[in-house]
């Protein structure tokens, strides 16, 4: 008879918890970077993100795609409703991110694109384990 208790989640529950992680740290950091786009005084954010003051109409543009995606990877799988949504907005979070990448290596900003490509692999991640339990809501299995 075996006495030792496992005490590791099963796989499912442990796919659930990484990917509400991953869900949260992508909806914290976009919701930050529309904040800074769209409300934060203009010398505050030219610290940061100097192409901000070159092109105000991409900042503005980026900082509500931030806010969409932001709340996007979180409310439809937090409430349920709509739960594909979230997929929809992990493969929007892909593209923003392989933009956001092109754009600043053609710039020479080396230093901003280690934080795009840790969001881009979140949003993969999210997208894949998002798809999955959508698949399997609607009965036609996994990938």
């Amino acid at each position: 008879m075996n006495t030792t208790i496992d005490a590791a989640l099963p796989p499912q529950r442990a796919l659930r918890a990484l990917l509400w992680v991953a869900q949260v740290v992508l909806a914290f950091f976009l919701l930050f970077g529309a904040y800074m786009k769209l409300a934060a005084p203009a010398d505050e954010l030219a610290k940061m993100m100097v192409w901000a003051t070159e092109y105000p109409t991409l900042k503005s543009f980026t900082g509500i795609v931030d806010l969409l995606g932001g709340l996007g990877i979180v409310l439809p799988a937090l409430t349920r409703i709509r739960p594909r949504l979230t997929v929809l907005a992990a493969i929007g979070i892909i593209v923003l991110q392989v933009l956001a990448f092109s754009f600043h290596a053609s710039r020479g900003e080396w230093s901003a694109t280690p934080l795009n490509l840790i969001l881009l692999a979140l949003a993969v991640f999210v997208l894949w384990g998002r798809s999955r339990a959508v698949l399997k809501s609607n009965g036609t299995g996994g990938l």
